[in-house]
């Protein structure tokens, strides 16, 4: 029997004039082949009847109905799992190979019997009409910075239609990291899409639980938007496909951004830096097969704001007489000098700015979560070395060993003279907040290695000479003022 492929040159060669021996010449074929195939109007595929026999025995057929009866008392039950049940009930009758031949008969079953499945819509994306962001964890890739675990989340953010994308290094999902994340990126872009859409982030959207379930954008998220001058969407609760684009290229990006540590032997970085140019360099080459429909995307895109963005949340606290503020769930240290005073909190993802009136008074890491603390000795020493007998029972004392030396060098202190220990340490904190406190750290680990207690004067005497004004340069100037009395004697020249 001929091919399909044969008997279409045939039919082509006839088309354009050929008579039926030269078709047959130029198609490998007999004339009267010819003659058959143009007598039926069908393809030698049409005339092949399907087989409806089985060439060997069905080895389930046995036990079918109950495997028919399983499937429809639950369609999501596993080949494997009815497979294990079978093993069991029919001892010796089925071996470990015959498994992918129920897994074909079940798949036979569910395209003909099965529940209905889900059918995924492909979507068409004008340019520049929308770009979509949200969060992935990165702690799976163990990334380390000089040699420690580097816990972080990426932000990413992709236009749809070219798949242009852009990532930041973030450390959470709050309304800062978000704002600070569409900034960078959009900056990287360089261009604004006309509508945003995001994920269900509680930073963004709030329920309206008096409102029958209702939701609507965060005043701030409307804030940050408006700054952009894009447009608001999100995808329902629960349909994060309807954010398809960036969750599948969440998945992508991770895997070669795997791929790329791979390749480079090791997972360490010596600093952040170099962590994020290795990731921005990554971006810039998944960027470069996408250029083609970028450029057309980008003259679409809307200019980039020509003003920086300001933090989305402001907070005013006042510093309690502790010396504290509670900021976002988290207590923070200031210099007791505030102490009383209503301060303005800046939020912004990794660093609090807090302003009396209108003045910068002090910056804050940002703490990671709720019920934390930040604790800085330098904030209060100066108060807690007069009043060295509220230290044992102080609720943050643990926060007042800046390092382990410091801690080794209290219970070195609490060993030799157990009653001068709390005083002799807070001297050494002093010492360290006046000066320096690496080379405090640094004398009391010579101290401890040598066997000797880190007391204040043996660590102050290993510490490097301060330097200080040459005696000339602080001496009171001698004026010599006979030059300036004979300039007035002389009166005024015209």
């Amino acid at each position: 029997m001929k091919s399909d492929r044969e008997v279409e040159l045939m039919r082509r060669e006839r088309a354009r004039g050929a008579t039926q021996e030269l078709a047959a010449a130029r198609s490998g074929m007999s004339v009267r082949t010819v003659r058959n195939y143009e007598r039926r109007g069908s393809l030698p595929s049409d005339l092949k009847a399907p087989r409806n026999w089985r060439t060997r025995a069905d080895p389930f057929a046995e036990d079918w109905d109950w495997i028919e009866a399983e499937l429809e008392r639950d369609a999501a039950l596993q080949a494997r799992s009815l497979f294990e049940v079978l093993v069991e009930r029919r001892p010796g009758r089925y071996q470990a190979g015959q498994l992918r031949t129920l897994q074909r008969h079940i798949a036979g079953w569910r395209r003909e019997h099965g529940p209905e499945r889900e059918v995924m819509f492909e979507q068409r994306w004008q340019p520049a009409e929308y770009g979509q962001s949200d969060f992935t964890h990165a702690d799976a890739l163990e990334v380390t910075i000089a040699g420690e675990a580097f816990a972080h989340l990426l932000f990413h953010l992709v236009l749809p239609y070219s798949n242009w994308e852009a990532v930041k290094v973030c450390f959470s999902e709050s309304l800062e990291a978000l704002a600070e994340g569409m900034e960078t990126c959009l900056q990287a872009i360089g261009g604004v899409p006309r509508i945003h859409r995001t994920d269900n982030l509680s930073a963004a959207i709030k329920d309206l639980k008096r409102d029958g379930g209702k939701r609507e954008f965060t005043r701030a998220y409307r804030g940050v938007l408006a700054h952009f001058g894009m447009g608001a969407s999100t995808n329902h609760p629960g349909a994060s496909h309807q954010n398809g684009d960036v969750e599948s290229a969440h998945g992508q990006f991770k895997r070669a951004l795997d791929q790329a540590l791979r390749l480079r032997g090791h997972r360490d970085f010596r600093d952040r830096a170099a962590y994020e140019a290795f990731l921005q360099e990554l971006v810039r080459r998944r960027n470069a097969t996408r250029t083609v429909r970028f450029e057309q995307e980008r003259q679409l895109l809307l200019p980039l704001p020509t003003t920086a963005l300001e933090p989305p949340r402001e907070l005013a606290v006042r510093v309690n007489r502790f010396s504290l503020i509670r900021v976002l769930g988290n207590t923070y240290s200031v210099p007791s000098r505030l102490i009383g005073a209503k301060l303005k909190v800046r939020c912004r993802a990794e660093t609090l700015e807090l302003y009396h009136g209108a003045s910068h008074v002090l910056s804050l890491p940002r703490l990671r979560g709720r019920e934390r603390q930040r604790i800085d000795y330098r904030h209060l020493i100066w108060s807690l070395i007069k009043k060295p007998g509220a230290f044992m029972r102080y609720k943050y004392r643990e926060e007042m060993f800046p390092t382990l030396v410091f801690r080794q060098a209290f219970d070195a202190l609490g060993r030799s003279t157990p009653s001068e220990a709390t005083g002799e340490y807070l001297r050494l904190l002093h010492l360290a907040a006046s000066t320096s406190e690496s080379e405090v750290a640094t004398a009391i680990g010579q101290l401890l290695e040598r066997g000797h207690v880190p007391t204040f004067d043996s660590v102050r005497a290993l510490l490097p000479p301060r330097h200080t004004q040459p005696a000339e340069l602080t001496a009171p100037a001698s004026i010599d003022l006979s030059v300036y009395d004979a300039l007035i004697a002389g009166g005024t020249h015209g």
